[in-house]
C-alpha cells in the first residue's frame, strides 16, 4: 500500500486529507490509480495481494471510501464491525454477490458497481469457450506443445460444428444478449431463458426464442450457457438431476459464476461421457480449482478471464471515479446498486 504496508488500525479516528475522501483500494487497479491518488486520499494495494478478512475490517474502519472487488467477500458481522465511518463501497465489478447488500442498506451504506464495461469482452470469452470446448483446441494446443501430433487424418481429433446447433443461455442480461448476437452469426439457435421476457423487437434482433421453462431449455440445448448471477435462486441450479436430463454430446459452458453448477455432477457427466465437454471460466473455491477439471481432456478451462482487457479494467476504474466523485460531492453516484434490483 502506498502510505503503509497494512491498513489503518480499527482505532484510527476519522480524517480527510485537504477536503478528500480517504479511499482504500484493494487490488490494483490497472490505468487509473495515478487519477485516483490526484483525486482522493487514496491508499493503494502496491503488492496486489488479496486483503485478509481481518484486513478488510481495518480497511472501512479507516477509509471513507472502499473499493474491493470480487474476491472480497464482505458480510454482515464485517460490516456490523465497520464503525461509523465508511459511507461508500465502490465495488470494481458489476457482481456484487460477494456484499451483504442488506447490512449495507441497514447501516445506510451506499454501494456502486460498475456494469456495463464488460459486456463485450466477457461475450467474446464465453463464445470463445463454445468454439474451444466444441472444436476441441485445448486438446490440439497441448498435443502439438506435447510433439505428439500424428499428423492429419480425416478422423483426427474431430469436433462439432456450430451451425444449426441450439444454445440455450440463462440469463439474458446484457452479457447474455451480446452472446446471443454473436452466436447468430455462426449459425446457431438461440433460446433463451430469464426472469423477464426481452421485447419483441429485442427478440427479432437478436433472433432469440423464449423458453419459460428452465428444465425444458436445459434439455434441448445443445450448448447450455450460464450468464446470471449468483443469487439464493441460482446457486447450484445446474445440479445432478438436470444435467442427467441434457442431450447426450451436449456442452456446458460457465462465465457466470462458479456456485452455479453442481461441480460434483459435472465431473461425473464429463467422465462418463454423457456430456460432450465443456468451457468454464469460472469455479468454486477460485483459485483452487478441483484438479479432477485439470485432468479432464473435454474441458476447457480458464483462470477467470470474461473481463480480463486493458480497455475494459480501465473502463470500470473511470467508472469508480465517477462514482466516488459524485458521492463526495453530495449527488447520487450513477451506478448506485438499489438492493433487492441489483
Amino acid at each position: 500500500m502506498t502510505d503503509s504496508t497494512q491498513p489503518a488500525p480499527a482505532s484510527a479516528s476519522p480524517r480527510r486529507v485537504d477536503g478528500k475522501p480517504r479511499v482504500i483500494v484493494t487490488r490494483h487497479l490497472p490505468g487509473v490509480e495515478p487519477r485516483m491518488a490526484e483525486l482522493f486520499d487514496t491508499v493503494l494495494n502496491t503488492e496486489n495481494r488479496q486483503f485478509s478478512r481481518d484486513e478488510l475490517v481495518a480497511a472501512m474502519q479507516d477509509c471513507d471510501v472502499l473499493v474491493p472487488c470480487v474476491t472480497d467477500k464482505i458480510d454482515a458481522s464485517m460490516i456490523e464491525a465497520a464503525g461509523g465511518r465508511m459511507g461508500l463501497i465502490a465495488n470494481f465489478g458489476a457482481g456484487v454477490d460477494h456484499l451483504d447488500l442488506h447490512a449495507c442498506q441497514a447501516r445506510k451504506i451506499m454501494v456502486t458497481n460498475t456494469p456495463g464495461v464488460f459486456t463485450e469482452d466477457t461475450a467474446d470469452i464465453t463464445m470463445a469457450l463454445i468454439l474451444c470446448a466444441s472444436r476441441r483446441l485445448s486438446e490440439g494446443v497441448r498435443m502439438v506443445a506435447a510433439n505428439e501430433w500424428p499428423g492429419w487424418s480425416p478422423s483426427h481429433m474431430l469436433g462439432r460444428t456450430l451451425r444449426g446447433k441450439v444454445l440455450g443461455i440463462v440469463g439474458m442480461g446484457r452479457i447474455g444478449q451480446a452472446l446471443a448476437h454473436r452466436a447468430r452469426a455462426f449459425g446457431m439457435h438461440v433460446v433463451y431463458n430469464n426472469r423477464r421476457r426481452l421485447p419483441d423487437a429485442l427478440e427479432t434482433i437478436l433472433g432469440a426464442e423464449f423458453e419459460p421453462d428452465m428444465d425444458r431449455l436445459i434439455a434441448h440445448s445443445d450448448y447450455l450457457s450460464l450468464n446470471c448471477p449468483a443469487t439464493a435462486e441460482t446457486k447450484g441450479m445446474l445440479n445432478a438431476q438436470r444435467i442427467a436430463t441434457m442431450k447426450p454430446g451436449s456442452f456446458v459452458i460457465n462465465s457466470g459464476r462458479g456456485d452455479l453448477i453442481d461441480e460434483d455432477a459435472l465431473i461425473d457427466a464429463l467422465r462418463s461421457g454423457h456430456l460432450g465437454g465443456a468451457g468454464l471460466d469460472v469455479f468454486l473455491n477460485e483459485p483452487n480449482i478441483d484438479p479432477r477439471f485439470v485432468d479432464l481432456p473435454n474441458v476447457v478451462a480458464l483462470p477467470h478471464l470474461g473481463s480480463a482487457t486493458v480497455e475494459g479494467r480501465t473502463a470500470a476504474g473511470e467508472k469508480i471515479i465517477r462514482n466516488i466523485q459524485s458521492w463526495a460531492d453530495g449527488h447520487s453516484p450513477p451506478d448506485r446498486v438499489v438492493v433487492g434490483l441489483g
